[in-house]
């Protein structure tokens, strides 16, 4: 089988092996592991089983100095840290009146089907996506800060659905302009979670994050296409929510995060959703032995690649922080199944 092949096999809750992985790196582990083995030709080995074919730029934007940019939203960030974070909120009071509120024509360029189709067409044998960058959620906190979207969907909730509606209203947009595309999946990203839980709480995700989402993966099915979406920290208390929306498959699987145990969530959800992800890059990677790095490999690929329904790969890209030993121990686990 190819490589798309053996992740629609998966997602569509059939075992496979091997069983597919996604492997990133940040910061210099990837040069690392080029001196470790002594040249590149390590990355040979890494199967693409999952190809990126380019999407929606919602972080577009304009320099103001080596330090800080601004978006389409007018929030000013400050990018010359790590992690790069909001300094100036674009929408300083909850009112869109007289606010210049960006149509999807500025995030979307008139070349955009023939550029991802060009990806498309490069990645045959993959498994391939077209992203939205970040989603509703993470688009109210970039446009109002997050202090105030907390704030606002508590005091100011007319207001908060009214935003979230324009932002719903691009991303229709911007799945609309794929349909044409022949993409395996739409890929979302939207951190609706932190290490204990929802950030909104899950009642009021359920009110007013939960019906566009719904909109958004149905007009995503109805193109044919498979529903992705990246999502941190703990969701364990929406999982019923978001598989009855329509979300295929659950990226990151943060197990550090609460109620994210991996090998619980299969038990629990393994049968009506694709979990991709798992690996602790806050326990096992940066802090295990490459042994136990080497045996939490195994047991993802036995236990949550029983009856498909897994992606193996570590909740975050090889961080900075992960020991040379530990990132060679995921490389050949990785590329060596079972060998």
């Amino acid at each position: 089988m190819t490589p798309r092949e053996i992740v629609l096999e998966q997602i569509h809750h059939r075992a496979t092996a091997p069983v597919p992985y996604t492997l990133g790196f940040e910061g210099d582990v990837g040069e690392r592991l080029d001196a470790h083995y002594g040249s590149a030709a390590w990355r040979d080995d890494l199967v693409p089983y999952i190809a990126r074919c380019g999407g929606v730029d919602t972080r577009r934007h304009e320099s103001l100095d080596e330090a800080r940019d601004r978006d389409l939203f007018g929030s000013i960030w400050r990018i010359d840290r790590r992690p790069f974070h909001l300094e100036q909120p674009g929408l300083a009071a909850p009112t869109l009146e007289g606010y210049d509120f960006p149509g999807p024509e500025r995030f979307i360029d008139d070349d955009f089907e023939e550029k991802v189709g060009a990806n498309l067409a490069a990645h045959p044998d993959s498994f391939t996506v077209i992203n939205m960058g970040w989603g509703l959620w993470e688009n109210c906190w970039g446009i109002r800060g997050f202090e105030n979207a907390m704030t606002d969907c508590v005091t100011e909730p007319e207001f908060f659905e009214e935003l979230l509606e324009r932002l719903t209203e691009l991303f229709e947009h911007y799945i609309a302009r794929c349909a044409s595309l022949p993409a395996d999946g739409i890929m979302f990203g939207d951190d609706w979670g932190e290490q204990r839980g929802v950030m909104i709480g899950p009642q009021r995700w359920r009110r007013f994050l939960k019906p566009r989402y719904a909109r958004l993966y149905r007009a995503v099915h109805d193109q044919g296409k498979v529903v992705l979406s990246h999502c941190c920290g703990s969701v364990s208390d929406i999982m019923g929510d978001i598989t009855e929306i329509g979300l295929d498959v659950l990226e990151s699987v943060q197990p550090e995060a609460d109620g994210m145990n991996p090998y619980e969530l299969k038990r629990q959800w393994g049968d009506r959703i694709t979990f991709w992800g798992g690996l602790g890059s806050q326990s096992t990677i940066p802090f295990g032995t490459p042994d136990q790095v080497r045996a939490e490999v195994g047991r993802l690929c036995r236990e949550m690649g029983e009856g498909g329904g897994y992606i193996l790969a570590p909740a975050k890209g090889l961080q900075p922080e992960t020991p040379t030993e530990n990132a060679v121990a995921v490389v050949e686990a990785f590329t060596r199944q079972g060998c």
